[in-house]
């Protein structure tokens, strides 16, 4: 069972929700990409899920659970002491990036806790993600900008004249934000979209147009490409987001 929930007032800015996935028997649950970066704790410690450009299948055994922080898409910034596409599409254990203020000692933390429940667990991510939160830059003040210009429809192209950006410039800012370049980028965002109009109900025909495909056939292909499954089966409650 996957659930998620309002992050705290510490890190809201750059936190989009805290989240928690757990398995009562053995399965294989499918991550799919979303954009986003999330640090994770789970049976081998505390990791950090780069941002993703297809499926990632997470085999959890019965009891198993998962406790996430999510980011904002475009917000982990230089929170974890490398550049994003070093992350990218990876599962990097805390320890292996370095020393890092204020998250360092999180898995002795969360080790040291008395209370393993998953709101706990996530309360003190969130605490200890604050202090680290302190010593690195802001996001790029660009990053909703090209996120939201690309999910209304606008071109790479039209999108870097309207941020005054080169073409190379802007493939190299993209790829510092989001951790890959602005036609992946505008891929993920425009699936998510999707997903997300599937997931209220509306037709699959409906969901194309809406979205921005070409047509009914150009959504799947794409669907497929990124997700690994057709739509229809990421709609079916089983579908939910696992662990990352």
């Amino acid at each position: 069972m996957y659930r998620e929930w309002a992050p705290d007032d510490r890190v809201t800015g750059r936190v989009t929700c805290a989240w928690t996935s757990e398995a009562s028997s053995a399965t294989t649950k499918l991550v799919v990409p979303d954009g986003c970066v999330d640090l994770v704790w789970g049976p081998r410690g505390v990791h950090v899920a780069g941002p993703d450009t297809g499926p990632k299948p997470v085999t959890m055994t019965p009891d198993e659970r998962y406790v996430g922080v999510r980011f904002r898409c475009g917000s982990a910034g230089e929170v974890f002491g490398v550049p994003l596409t070093d992350l990218r599409d990876l599962r990097v254990p805390l320890s292996e990036l370095g020393p890092l203020t204020g998250l360092s000692a999180l898995d002795a933390l969360i080790a040291r806790a008395g209370d393993r429940s998953p709101r706990a667990v996530a309360a003190t991510m969130q605490r200890t993600l604050a202090v680290r939160l302190r010593s690195v830059p802001d996001p790029d003040p660009a990053a909703p900008v090209i996120a939201r210009s690309l999910l209304a429809g606008r071109s790479v192209a039209e999108v870097a004249w309207d941020l005054g950006f080169g073409e190379r410039q802007f493939l190299r800012r993209t790829s510092q934000i989001f951790g890959y370049g602005p036609k992946v980028l505008q891929r993920v965002v425009r699936f998510q979209r999707a997903l997300k109009l599937a997931r209220n109900g509306m037709p699959a025909s409906e969901v194309a147009a809406t979205s921005g495909y070409a047509d009914q056939s150009h959504m799947a292909n794409e669907v497929r490409r990124l997700a690994g499954v057709p739509l229809g089966r990421l709609v079916a409650p089983s579908g939910d987001r696992p662990a990352a």
